[in-house]
C-alpha cells in the first residue's frame, strides 16, 4: 500500500491497470498496454494491480469492474476509464499529462 502511494506521487504520469487474472477483457488489454508502453518509453509508467490480491486498493479507488484504468500524476487521479480502450486513445490520454 505504501509503495503504491509513493509510486503515484511521481512527476511523470502513472497509469494503473486494475485487473483480475480471470478477466477476459483484461487479457485482451495486455498487448494494448505493451504497445503504449513501447511508444511512451520512460515518459510514463504502467503498473498492473490485481484486484483480488490488493482488495484494499480496489476498494479505496472504488474499482467496480475490471479492467479499470486510473492515470495518476503527483498523487492525483487525473483520469479514469473502465473497460477496453484502443491503444491510440490511451496513448493520447496519457500524453496530455506528460
Amino acid at each position: 500500500m505504501e509503495k503504491f502511494e509513493a509510486l503515484i506521487q511521481s512527476k511523470s504520469p502513472v497509469l494503473v491497470d486494475f485487473f483480475a487474472e480471470w478477466c477476459g477483457p483484461c487479457k485482451a488489454m495486455k498487448p494494448v498496454l505493451e504497445e503504449v508502453k513501447g511508444q511512451l518509453g520512460e515518459k510514463a509508467r504502467i503498473v498492473k494491480i490485481d484486484v483480488d490480491k490488493f482488495e484494499e486498493l480496489a476498494q479505496k479507488y472504488r474499482i467496480q469492474s475490471v479492467p479499470t484504468f486510473i492515470l495518476f500524476k503527483n498523487g492525483e487521479s487525473l483520469w479514469k476509464h473502465s473497460g477496453i480502450i484502443q491503444s491510440k486513445e490511451l496513448k493520447e490520454t496519457i500524453e496530455q499529462y506528460i
